[in-house]
């Protein structure tokens, strides 16, 4: 048997996501309130009343009451395994009282989608069009992020895979789509899922567009916009005179690039974008040992590659923090390159002279370096320990205390 599970994403927050803990709370205490087996008949009559969908003559109440209701313990904890998965993150997201409002809202729009596609009497419960709808709001709000899957076929397999590919393939297209097919006959409302998928990708989209919620370079429209830059820039570049001209200005002569030349250039553009989201994002998760492994492969592509200032700086320190110097020095070397008129660039360029002399025995460089930053630096206990090294790599070449 192949069963496949998301168990965690690698999106995370600082808020606390309580609604969503209110809401798996609340599936659980209805689930035994209302279940046979726990209060007895009496409660459960008063569920097949009032609570369950009825297709025939719904309520404004049942369209609520039946995304808290559930057939049997496993239909229970399925939802709720996905709801914590991808619940969490939506709602530190959005904040509490937008995905309560967000999450009941997919259940409603879950449930007249299943109605307006059915013909014959059903009756419908189960939180699965409300978490449907947050699993694809996840999918718009995180669309670069990892999941952890386990995989149980014979053995327990952990993986980490991209959110778009176990949402989109395996979630919506294999569980949903195929499976429906394929299966024939079910009791499974699928109609109901894909209602919630609509309502929760669309919505959250326009929540995004609108910024009603926090818009960061990690959400879809994020995306998408650099995509568009990706393939304008790309399109604008597939001219050899814009692209000579791009980099060697007015006196560029039009160089003659075969297709072979321009597939290999326009490979090169989009994997230094895919290496520049994946250093960011990483800092963002505050994860900089990553960071820096990311940013390594970055400079690999391309050694003239530079970060923001301020994550341009994170990934020096970290690099001078692990312990490799010469990397630190090169990182630290592309800042002041970069941004000569940050305010702190006088203490980069002690500390490059620093580490030029002590860590990589370069004395001639690390002398351009000092010079450099006694022009600049104002401060005058930096100013006097320049001078120092300076004085020492110009006499001897050694190396004062620190």
């Amino acid at each position: 048997m192949l069963l496949i599970l998301p168990i965690r994403t690698e999106s995370s927050s600082t808020q606390m996501p309580m609604v969503n803990y209110m809401l798996i709370g609340a599936n659980l205490l209805m689930f035994i309130v209302f279940n046979e087996g726990y209060f007895g008949s009496a409660t459960v009559g008063v569920r097949e009343q009032y609570m369950v969908f009825r297709s025939d003559a719904p309520t404004l109440l049942q369209f609520f009451t039946y995304q808290f209701l559930h057939a049997d313990a496993s239909h229970l904890l399925g939802n709720l395994l996905f709801l914590w998965v991808f619940g969490n993150s939506v709602n530190a997201k959005m904040g509490d009282w937008p995905y309560l409002f967000f999450y009941l809202a997919g259940g409603v729009f879950a449930a007249w989608g299943y109605a307006s596609l059915q013909t014959d009497y059903f009756q419908l419960i189960g939180a699965s069009g409300s978490i449907a709808a947050v699993t694809t709001a996840y999918l718009a709000l995180f669309p670069r992020s990892r999941v952890t899957v386990l995989v149980w076929f014979f053995f327990i397999h952990f993986f980490e895979l991209p959110a778009m590919i176990i949402i989109g393939v395996k979630i919506i297209l294999w569980d949903n789509l195929l499976s429906a097919a394929l299966s024939g006959p079910s009791n499974v409302a699928y109609q109901a899922h894909m209602a919630g998928y609509l309502f929760g990708f669309v919505g959250a989209l326009l929540l995004l567009f609108v910024r009603a919620i926090p818009r960061d370079q990690f959400d879809i429209l994020a995306l998408w916009k650099r995509w568009n830059k990706r393939r304008e820039f790309a399109s604008a570049m597939g001219d050899p005179g814009n692209a000579a001209r791009a980099q060697f200005g007015s006196v560029a002569r039009e160089p003659k690039l075969t297709v072979a030349q321009q597939h290999e250039e326009d490979q090169r553009v989009e994997q230094l974008a895919q290496a520049r989201t994946r250093v960011t994002q990483a800092l963002s998760n505050k994860d900089l040992n990553l960071a820096t492994q990311y940013f390594e492969q970055l400079i690999v592509i391309d050694a003239t590659q530079c970060m923001p200032q301020a994550q341009q700086l994170d990934i020096a320190r970290e690099l001078f923090k692990q312990g490799k110097q010469i990397q630190a020095a090169a990182a630290y070397d592309r800042y002041v390159s970069c941004y000569p008129n940050a305010r702190d660039v006088g203490d980069v360029l002690l500390l490059l002279g620093i580490i030029s002399t002590r860590d990589l025995g370069k004395h001639d460089l690390a002398e351009s370096y000092l010079n450099k930053a006694k022009k600049v630096l104002r401060d005058e206990n930096r100013l006097q320990q320049c001078e120092q090294w300076l004085a020492k790599v110009l006499a001897t070449g050694s190396q004062p205390g620190v």
